[in-house]
Protein backbone atom coordinates (compact mmCIF):
# COMPACT_ATOMS: atom_id res chain seq x y z
CA UNK A 1 0.00 0.00 0.00
CA UNK A 2 1.51 3.40 -0.90
CA UNK A 3 2.41 5.88 1.93
CA UNK A 4 -0.38 7.94 2.95
CA UNK A 5 -0.49 11.90 1.60
CA UNK A 6 -0.08 13.68 4.75
CA UNK A 7 -0.02 17.26 2.85
CA UNK A 8 -3.98 16.00 0.89
CA UNK A 9 -6.03 17.79 3.97
CA UNK A 10 -3.84 20.81 3.83
CA UNK A 11 -4.14 21.15 -0.61
CA UNK A 12 -8.30 20.61 -0.12
CA UNK A 13 -8.06 23.07 3.00
CA UNK A 14 -6.48 25.82 0.46
CA UNK A 15 -9.23 24.14 -2.31
CA UNK A 16 -12.25 24.85 -0.10
CA UNK A 17 -11.23 28.04 0.95
CA UNK A 18 -10.82 29.37 -2.37
CA UNK A 19 -13.98 27.77 -3.13
CA UNK A 20 -15.89 29.38 -0.40
CA UNK A 21 -14.15 33.14 -1.00
CA UNK A 22 -15.83 32.66 -4.99
CA UNK A 23 -18.57 31.83 -3.60
CA UNK A 24 -19.60 34.78 -1.49
CA UNK A 25 -17.73 36.87 -4.42
CA UNK A 26 -20.75 35.65 -6.26
CA UNK A 27 -23.13 36.80 -3.51
CA UNK A 28 -25.62 34.74 -1.26
CA UNK A 29 -28.64 34.22 -1.44
CA UNK A 30 -29.42 34.61 2.41
CA UNK A 31 -30.85 38.23 3.47
CA UNK A 32 -28.73 38.11 7.18
CA UNK A 33 -25.53 37.48 5.07
CA UNK A 34 -24.92 41.44 4.81
CA UNK A 35 -21.55 41.82 6.47
CA UNK A 36 -18.27 42.24 4.52
CA UNK A 37 -17.34 38.52 4.84
CA UNK A 38 -13.52 37.43 4.59
CA UNK A 39 -12.60 33.75 4.27
CA UNK A 40 -9.52 33.69 6.77
CA UNK A 41 -8.63 30.06 6.87
CA UNK A 42 -9.88 26.77 6.58
CA UNK A 43 -8.66 23.44 8.38
CA UNK A 44 -9.63 20.42 7.69
CA UNK A 45 -9.96 17.13 9.43
CA UNK A 46 -7.38 14.05 8.75
CA UNK A 47 -10.28 12.36 7.33
CA UNK A 48 -11.53 15.11 5.40
CA UNK A 49 -15.10 15.23 6.92
CA UNK A 50 -15.24 18.27 8.26
CA UNK A 51 -13.60 21.66 7.74
CA UNK A 52 -13.37 24.37 10.38
CA UNK A 53 -13.67 27.53 8.07
CA UNK A 54 -12.53 30.84 9.79
CA UNK A 55 -14.24 33.81 8.92
CA UNK A 56 -13.77 37.78 9.44
CA UNK A 57 -16.81 39.75 9.35
CA UNK A 58 -16.41 43.73 9.36
CA UNK A 59 -19.72 44.97 10.58
CA UNK A 60 -20.90 46.29 13.77
CA UNK A 61 -22.00 43.57 16.28
CA UNK A 62 -25.83 43.31 15.57
CA UNK A 63 -24.82 42.96 11.90
CA UNK A 64 -22.06 40.89 12.43
CA UNK A 65 -24.09 37.90 14.17
CA UNK A 66 -27.23 38.15 12.04
CA UNK A 67 -24.37 37.85 9.19
CA UNK A 68 -22.28 34.71 10.98
CA UNK A 69 -26.14 33.00 11.45
CA UNK A 70 -27.03 33.42 8.14
CA UNK A 71 -23.41 31.85 6.97
CA UNK A 72 -24.40 28.81 9.51
CA UNK A 73 -27.79 28.25 7.92
CA UNK A 74 -26.11 28.25 4.06
CA UNK A 75 -23.54 26.23 4.88
CA UNK A 76 -25.50 23.04 3.82
CA UNK A 77 -25.19 24.78 0.40
CA UNK A 78 -21.70 25.58 0.51
CA UNK A 79 -21.15 22.15 1.24
CA UNK A 80 -22.99 20.98 -1.83
CA UNK A 81 -20.89 23.15 -4.16
CA UNK A 82 -17.96 22.83 -3.16
CA UNK A 83 -18.44 19.04 -3.47
CA UNK A 84 -18.88 19.46 -7.04
CA UNK A 85 -16.63 21.95 -7.74
CA UNK A 86 -13.83 19.88 -6.04
CA UNK A 87 -15.59 16.27 -6.93
CA UNK A 88 -14.52 14.87 -3.54
CA UNK A 89 -16.32 11.92 -2.81
CA UNK A 90 -17.88 13.29 0.56
CA UNK A 91 -17.81 16.65 0.76
CA UNK A 92 -16.31 18.21 4.62
CA UNK A 93 -19.12 19.05 7.03
CA UNK A 94 -18.89 22.99 7.10
CA UNK A 95 -18.21 24.36 10.73
CA UNK A 96 -18.02 28.42 10.20
CA UNK A 97 -15.85 30.14 13.12
CA UNK A 98 -15.19 33.62 13.83
CA UNK A 99 -11.69 34.77 13.50
CA UNK A 100 -11.21 37.59 15.68
CA UNK A 101 -7.41 38.01 14.58
CA UNK A 102 -7.62 40.79 12.00
CA UNK A 103 -9.98 42.59 13.85
CA UNK A 104 -7.38 42.18 16.92
CA UNK A 105 -4.79 43.58 14.50
CA UNK A 106 -6.64 46.29 13.77
CA UNK A 107 -7.35 47.08 17.18
CA UNK A 108 -3.32 47.09 17.98
CA UNK A 109 -2.45 48.89 15.28
CA UNK A 110 -4.73 51.71 16.25
CA UNK A 111 -2.92 51.77 19.74
CA UNK A 112 0.37 51.67 18.32
CA UNK A 113 -0.88 54.59 16.16
CA UNK A 114 -1.93 56.50 19.01
CA UNK A 115 0.98 56.13 21.25
CA UNK A 116 3.00 57.11 18.07
CA UNK A 117 1.16 60.25 17.64
CA UNK A 118 1.22 60.91 21.70
CA UNK A 119 5.33 59.99 21.66
CA UNK A 120 5.80 63.17 18.99
CA UNK A 121 3.51 65.32 20.99
CA UNK A 122 5.70 64.70 24.34
CA UNK A 123 9.23 65.11 22.48
CA UNK A 124 7.92 68.31 20.40
CA UNK A 125 6.79 69.55 23.83
CA UNK A 126 10.35 68.25 25.44
CA UNK A 127 12.13 70.24 22.34
CA UNK A 128 10.62 73.42 23.08
CA UNK A 129 8.42 73.06 20.42
CA UNK A 130 4.42 74.59 21.22
CA UNK A 131 3.05 74.53 24.68
CA UNK A 132 7.23 74.55 26.95
CA UNK A 133 7.18 77.45 28.91
CA UNK A 134 10.94 76.50 30.38
CA UNK A 135 11.82 80.16 28.54
CA UNK A 136 8.85 81.85 30.48
CA UNK A 137 10.28 80.43 34.18
CA UNK A 138 13.64 81.85 33.35
CA UNK A 139 12.79 84.91 32.09
CA UNK A 140 14.55 84.92 28.10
Amino acid sequence: MPPRDTRRPDRVAAAVREEIAMILAEGVRDARVTGFVTVTGVEMSRDLVEANVFVSIFADEPEKSATFDGLQAIAPTFRSRIGRALRLRLAPRLNFRLDESVARAARIQTLLATIKSVQRAVDATAAGGPGNTSDDATGG
